[in-house]
């Protein structure tokens, strides 16, 4: 049960850390608004949804996951 406390903080931690990254680099790198996300205006409705934004995203987490397992064999 004392690794639940640690587990929790961390990805505390880890949240901080990736939304102050979201906000600063978020204004040099535009993910949520490549060419290829899907916008749809209508009226009083608005639908998004960043499906090219999703794929860079899971690429770049995929590539370091394997450099991190490749590393720490």
């Amino acid at each position: 049960m004392t690794n639940i406390p640690k587990l929790l903080i961390t990805a505390g931690a880890v949240l901080i850390i990736v939304g102050l990254l979201w906000t600063v680099l978020g204004r040099f790198i535009h993910l949520g608004r490549l060419p290829g996300d899907i916008s749809v205006e209508k009226g009083n409705f608005k639908f998004y949804f960043p499906i090219v934004t999703c794929i860079v995203i899971s690429v770049v987490l995929s590539l370091i996951a394997y450099i991190a397992r490749w590393f720490f064999k």
